[in-house]
């Protein structure tokens, strides 16, 4: 699993995710000061979706890839302190060595 932050996203940058996520929603969340992106098998990516959700008051989408149907980028949208505390947390759950879920 691969993860990265992005803080004081461009708004090219965005507009990128927002044209591939996954999700029927066409709002933007209110608060965007950073972009948390986890990129790792499905099953990985819907657990660590569920843990920063629990984690922080975050906004997670679906990022399609090349193939539609296969889920393997998560973007994480919040403050910088949620979306860091919601990437601390995956991150914490991958290294314990047992299922992030």
């Amino acid at each position: 699993m691969e993860i990265r932050i992005i803080k004081s996203p461009s708004q090219g940058t965005i507009d990128i995710l927002m044209r591939r996520k996954g999700s029927g929603k066409t709002q933007m969340p209110e608060c965007v000061d950073a972009i948390g992106l986890v990129q790792g098998r499905m099953i990985e990516m819907v657990c660590a979706a569920d843990v920063a959700e629990k984690a922080v008051g975050v906004t997670v989408e679906d990022i399609r890839g090349s193939c539609p149907q296969n889920m393997i980028l998560l973007a994480i949208f919040g403050d910088t302190a949620s979306v860091e505390s919601a990437l601390s947390e995956i991150k914490r759950k991958a290294e314990e060595g047992k299922d992030i879920c």
